[in-house]
This record gives C-alpha cells, structure tokens and sequence, in this order.
C-alpha cells in the first residue's frame, strides 16, 4: 500500500510539472520599466492586447508601475485562444441594430451600461494628456471602458444617451481609452466642450451594441 501510494504521489506530481511546464512554454515574464503601457508591450512582444491583459488580470493598466512583473502571452498562444474565440462567435446567430440613418451593423451582443462624459481638459485626462490610451486624440467616437468587459479596440453602437454635443439617435464608437473609476459596466464617452458642460451628461443609462 505504501508503494502504491508513492507511485500515485509520484504519478501526480509528474502531472503537475508538466502542467506547469506548459505554461511556462506558452509565456514569459516582462519586468516593467519606466513609461511601459500595455499598449507599448503589445507592440514590443507582438501579442494582441486583450490577450495581454487578460493574462494580466490582477494588475491594473493605469498604474504600471516599474518592477511589475507581468505574464506575456506568446503570440502562438495568443493566436490560438483567438481563433477559438472566433470559432464561438461564428456559432452565434446573426443580429443587427438599426441606426437612425437607416444603416444595419451587425453585432454579436448588447447589454446596458451606465455612462458618464468626459473632456480633454488636462484636470481629467492626468498626465497623459488630451489622447486615449492608444497616444490618439480624443475625438467624439472615443469611449472609456473597462477592458475586462469591452476589451480594447472593441467596435461599439452606443444609443440612449441624451447630450446636445453627440450625435442623435447613437453613434458608432471605438473602445480606446481607460479610466480608474471606470470598472465594471461602465463607460465614459469623450464629448467636446468644457468640464462644466460633460458634468451635464450625469449618469445616464445607454445601450452598447459589440458590433462584429
């Protein structure tokens, strides 16, 4: 019995090793240094963002800090998680959301989110800047979101807000920026003007269509 038991004791722990050996073979560490973004790293290691913050999940994206370490996906991984999420959302049945043009957009989910506004004034934008977390402008179409809800670069329909400096009816927006208050289902749309006039838009309740 006490032999049987060391085999299965060792027969486990061969398991685990591989285990851990897959993973090791399928990332590597990044120990931060100054003015290091996930955005920069995505480029430098040639990995998906979302890929690269999803394996990141414990660290928060505005507050890299020099010495994290972070997990860096290997493109081939990265690669083949992607195309499973492809697979998946190739299953799901074809929707579309009508704008007030009359055009149709296709997308593969919707929920409601809470949102608020926000300018390029420099008391909102830190020491970035008036630019989105890619070094873009801001610009109407800019949207702040919480990467592990609407990864970055998610192409978005947004309707149900009520503001004089947005489109009516909705918009199509791009998913480039982040926000420290912005967790969860919320959202922060860039609009023109100053601080006082965005404090206008408030909480509102709006619909975002993930457009495929």
């Amino acid at each position: 019995m006490f032999k049987k038991r060391n085999l299965a004791a060792a027969v486990i722990g061969l398991s685990v090793m591989m285990a851990a050996g897959t993973v090791d073979a399928a990332s590597k560490t990044h120990t931060t240094i100054d003015n290091d973004t996930f955005w920069k790293l995505s480029k430098q290691y040639n990995v998906p963002l979302d890929a690269l913050m999803k394996a990141n999940p414990t660290i928060n994206p505005l507050n890299l800090s020099v010495g994290k370490k972070l997990n860096i996906p290997t493109a081939k991984a990265a690669a083949a998680k992607k195309s499973i999420v492809m697979k998946a959302s190739a299953i799901d049945s074809a929707k579309t959301v009508t704008a007030i043009n009359g055009k149709e957009f296709a997308y593969s989910k919707s929920f409601t989110v809470k949102a608020t506004a926000y300018t390029a004034a420099a008391s909102e934008n830190g020491k970035w800047g008036a630019v989105d977390y890619f070094g873009d402008k801001l610009k109407v179409g800019t949207i702040a979101v919480d990467p592990k809800i609407i990864p970055l670069g998610t192409k978005l329909y947004v309707t149900g807000y009520d503001y004089n400096g947005l489109p009516q009816g909705g918009m199509v927006a791009t998913a480039t920026d982040i926000g420290g208050s912005i967790k969860g289902k919320r959202i922060d749309i860039f609009v023109p003007g100053v601080t006082s006039q965005a404090r206008s838009f408030g909480f509102q309740n709006v619909k975002v269509f993930i457009l495929k």
